[in-house]
C-alpha cells in the first residue's frame, strides 16, 4: 500500500511505545503492538487482513482507522557494480511533490542501505550535490523507516534465509540531527528486536556537526556515530562545511569524544572527502593526525564524486594513498572508501533527488534554527 489515506493513522514509523499507545486507544492489550511490529517490519506486511494471528475483529478495526503507508517508488536503477538506487516520491505542499534517493550497496558478507532524512539539506556544504539543491522539509519517521521497509521488500532475502540488508547508514540526503524528532523513532525501530533487530554498531548516523544534538543523541541512542569533518582546521572547514562557523572543530571533537565515552563505543568515524589541491596536502594530513591522535577515532577517506556545476575535482589515487599513510604514521587509522554506484549518480555526495520547492535555500542562522526545531 502506498499513499496515505486521509483520516487513517499510518502505523509505519511508530516505535514500540507509540504503537502500544495507539492500540490502547482501540481497547487492545500491549501485546497486539508487539504482534504488529513483527508483521510490519520482520514480515514486511502492509495488509491487516493477512496478519493472521490477530483477532478478526481487531483486524477489521485496524482496517477502518489505520494503514501501513509507504513511499512510492518513482524509478529504480542498478549500477554495473550492483549498487541499486531508488527514487521515492514524497508529498509536498499544494501538490508540489518531491523526490528523494535511497541507495543499496552490496558487498561480500554485508549489504548497506543508505537512507535520507530530509528533502534536500540546509547546511550548504560546498562539495555536496544535495547541499547545493537547498532544503524543502524534514522527512517524517514513516518516510525514513519506509525506505528500509521498501528496500527489504524489493531485495527480499537470500536463499538461505539470511537478510540482505545488514547495515543502515543515515548518510543520504539531509542532515539527520536537524530532523532529530523523526530520526530517533526510526532508528529505534531499526534496533528493536521485534522490528529490524539490527545491532547498534550496524546503524550509523552521519552528521556535519550539530553539536547540541550530538550531546542529546548520547543520552537517547547508542548507534554508531560518523562525523563529516573534511578539513583539519577551522579556516578551511568554514569554507567547506559552513556549520563550522557556528560549531567549530574544537566543539565538534569535544562532543564526539563525549558521545564515545557515554556510549562505550569502539570509535568515532570521521569522514573526509578528498578534494584535489584543497584539503589533500601532506600538511593537512599531519594537522588531522594531531587533532585525532590519542583518541578512538578512525578516518574514512572518501574520493570526491563529481556532479554538474561543481568546481571541485577528485584527488588522484596516489595523493589519497599518501594521505592515508601519513595519518597512519601519525598514529591514526585511516581507510579509503571504495567508490560505488557513480555510474548512476549514487555515490557519496552525488545524491540530488528533486527538490522542487526550495522555500529554504541556503545556510543561515534562521534556517538552521528552523531545521533543528522542526
Amino acid at each position: 500500500m502506498s499513499g496515505k489515506v486521509p483520516g487513517r493513522s499510518n502505523l509505519l514509523g511508530l516505535n514500540r511505545s507509540e504503537l502500544e499507545a495507539f492500540v490502547a486507544t482501540l481497547g487492545a492489550k500491549p501485546y497486539r503492538a508487539r504482534q504488529l511490529l513483527k508483521w510490519i517490519y520482520r514480515r514486511g506486511e502492509s495488509d491487516f487482513a493477512r496478519m493472521t494471528d490477530l483477532a478478526k475483529d481487531f483486524r477489521a478495526q485496524l482496517a477502518d482507522v489505520a494503514e501501513v503507508s509507504v513511499p512510492e517508488i518513482v524509478s529504480a536503477r542498478t549500477s554495473a557494480d550492483g549498487t541499486r538506487k531508488w527514487l521515492l516520491r514524497m508529498p509536498g505542499a499544494a501538490g508540489n511533490e518531491q523526490v528523494i534517493e535511497t541507495i543499496f550497496i552490496p558487498e561480500p558478507g554485508r549489504g548497506t542501505l543508505c537512507i535520507s532524512s530530509q528533502i534536500g539539506c540546509a547546511l550548504d556544504c560546498s562539495f555536496c550535490a544535495t547541499g547545493q539543491q537547498g532544503f524543502n522539509r524534514n522527512l517524517t519517521s514513516a518516510e525514513i523507516i519506509g525506505q528500509v521497509w521498501l528496500a527489504n521488500r524489493e531485495l527480499g532475502r537470500e536463499p538461505d534465509g539470511e537478510r540482505v540488508i545488514t547495515n543502515v547508514v543515515l548518510m543520504g540526503m539531509g542532515e539527520p540531527l536537524a530532523n532529530y524528532k523523526n530520526v530517533l523513532p526510526a532508528m529505534q525501530l531499526m534496533l528493536d528486536d521485534l522490528a529490524y533487530d539490527l545491532s547498534r554498531r550496524r546503524v550509523t548516523l552521519s552528521t556535519s556537526g550539530l553539536v547540541p544534538q550530538i550531546y542529546r543523541l548520547a543520552e537517547d541512542s547508542n548507534v554508531a556515530l560518523a562525523v563529516s569533518l573534511h578539513a583539519p582546521n577551522d579556516k578551511l572547514r568554514d569554507e567547506l562545511v559552513p556549520i563550522n562557523r557556528k560549531h567549530p572543530i574544537a566543539e565538534l571533537l569535544a562532543a564526539s569524544w563525549h558521545y564515545l565515552e557515554r556510549q562505550n563505543g569502539r570509535s568515532v568515524t570521521f569522514e573526509y572527502t578528498m578534494l584535489d589541491g584543497i584539503n589533500d596536502q601532506p600538511g593537512h594530513a599531519r594537522e588531522l593526525a594531531v587533532l585525532l591522535r590519542g583518541h578512538d577515532a578512525k578516518v574514512n577517506l572518501i574520493p570526491f564524486n563529481t556532479f554538474p556545476g561543481t568546481r571541485y575535482r577528485r584527488s588522484p589515487a596516489a595523493t589519497i594513498d599518501r594521505f592515508r599513510d601519513l595519518l597512519a604514521q601519525g598514529g591514526v587509522m585511516a581507510t579509503v572508501r571504495r567508490t560505488r554506484g557513480d555510474d548512476i549518480d549514487a555515490a557519496c555526495g552525488q545524491l540530488r533527488g528533486q527538490v522542487l520547492d526550495r522555500t529554504l535555500v541556503r545556510l543561515g542562522s534562521k534556517m538552521v534554527r528552523l531545521a533543528v526545531r522542526a
